[in-house]
């Protein structure tokens, strides 16, 4: 079996080589040119391997942190309270602020080159391109297309993730539509072209309707009250997060699969191209200001079943990922990530990573969150102001460093080349 954060820490101390001097070990020749940059030479390093950062969210701006080394490569400054998605691309992270999506360039990519690719690293920036938004709420990324979901208007943009840093004047094959009505929506374009949307209005949201390539809607349901959040999973299958339970489009059908309480609300998942089962939260008190959940669900899309499993601790939005080759990981306020089988829901490893913590009354507080890069979830920790890298495999915490800012949300940019995900219309 891979160990891929393995391979992540022997590429840390790799030498990075100014531009100018990059090779490929034979000179070049006239049918294999040098690799070429639209970045200024003298900014941009050629680096021997990926390069992946991390962009940490903080009140008065943006840290971005070097994955391999956690060291801090940029201090951001932006006002507000801000959230962070992937672009899509490898290099680029999208900041939901004033105004809409801002594109931030991490600072980190690949270029193709033959049978290889090149790796690049520049000075981490917030560039002057916006994807305007009324209120910038969910991004997509799926099958080497971006979606984004304006909440204040009901707009959805959807583009080439490799093109989301040339903006909206610049980028092709941009695809719009426009929800009846505004809600806090989510939206997911499919290899086949397909883009499941919710459906809703500000007071309620009510389930989801299936457009083709050409715009005709396909399939809708109405039977998801509450919806929020989506994942994908193995072989295109889409999960609708409810509450009372879920919708699962797959093979062009949309199934209903219900809570087994008759309030059992579904908010947040965490999709594997990997797996075919959805990692979901589960609440099932209604009249809770906040409830603490110590049950996750387990989705399988093939059988369109649910499964509730019981976890040592509490959890919150923030807590949910999925590891490289599928595993159900699930941060815990006892301070561990769990490693779930996502096909039997057993529990598999519970590796202590921070102090245990309460989730806090306001959902944009800081608290504990997890994203996965390469093999390692890295685990930020607002109390003590540290971010850690842990081994899915094994388990090991191979990494910790201390920040000069308190965390909130984090963003990850992997530096290598993504899917481009190429549709047929």
């Amino acid at each position: 079996m891979r160990h891929p954060s393995t391979r992540l820490r022997l590429a840390a101390p790799a030498l990075a080589l100014p531009l100018v001097l990059a090779a490929c070990g034979d000179a070049p020749s006239a049918a294999e040119p040098e690799p070429t940059t639209e970045e200024v030479a003298s900014d941009v390093r050629e680096e021997a391997a990926p390069r992946p950062r991390l962009v940490v969210t903080y009140d008065g701006g943006l840290q971005v942190l070097d994955a391999l080394t956690l060291e801090p490569v940029a201090d951001l400054e932006l006002d507000g309270f801000t959230r962070v998605n992937a672009a899509g691309d490898g290099r680029h992270v999208l900041v939901s602020t004033t105004g809409g999506f801002h594109v931030l360039d991490a600072g980190t990519w690949a270029e193709a080159h033959g049978d290889h690719a090149h790796h690049y690293s520049t000075e981490p920036q917030l560039t002057d391109v916006v994807w305007e938004a009324e209120t910038p709420g969910h991004v997509v990324v799926h099958d080497g297309r971006t979606v984004l979901f304006d909440d204040g208007t009901g707009r959805i943009v959807s583009v080439p993730s490799a093109e989301v840093a040339e903006g909206p004047a610049a980028a092709h094959e941009v695809r719009e539509t426009t929800t009846p009505h505004a809600h806090h929506g989510v939206a997911v374009e499919l290899a086949s072209g397909e883009l499941v949307v919710s459906e809703g209005t500000e007071e309620a949201r009510t389930g989801i309707r299936v457009l083709d390539a050409s715009g005709a809607e396909v399939a809708a349901s109405d039977a998801c009250p509450g919806v929020h959040g989506e994942a994908v999973a193995a072989d295109d299958a889409v999960v609708i997060g409810c509450e009372d339970g879920v919708l699962v489009y797959r093979d062009g059908a949309i199934t209903k699969v219900a809570s087994p309480d008759p309030y059992g609300r579904i908010g947040n998942q965490a999709g594997s191209e990997a797996s075919p089962v959805v990692l979901g939260d589960y609440k099932a008190n209604p009249d809770a200001e906040l409830e603490r959940p110590t049950r996750v669900s387990l989705v399988d899309t093939r059988t369109a079943t649910l499964r509730l499993v019981d976890l040592p601790a509490s959890y919150t939005f923030r807590s949910l990922a999925r590891g490289d080759d599928g595993e159900a990981l699930v941060l815990g306020t006892d301070g561990a990530l769990h490693v779930l089988d996502p096909e039997t829901g057993a529990l598999v490893r519970s590796t202590p990573v921070v102090e245990p913590w309460t989730e806090p009354d306001d959902w944009q507080s800081p608290r504990p969150a997890v994203v996965v890069l390469e093999g390692s979830a890295y685990v930020t920790d607002p109390a003590t102001r540290t971010v850690s890298a842990v081994d899915v495999e094994t388990g090991e915490v191979w990494l910790r460093a201390e920040l000069s800012v308190t965390p909130n949300e984090v963003a990850a940019a992997t530096g290598a080349a993504e899917a481009t995900g190429e549709h047929d219309h």
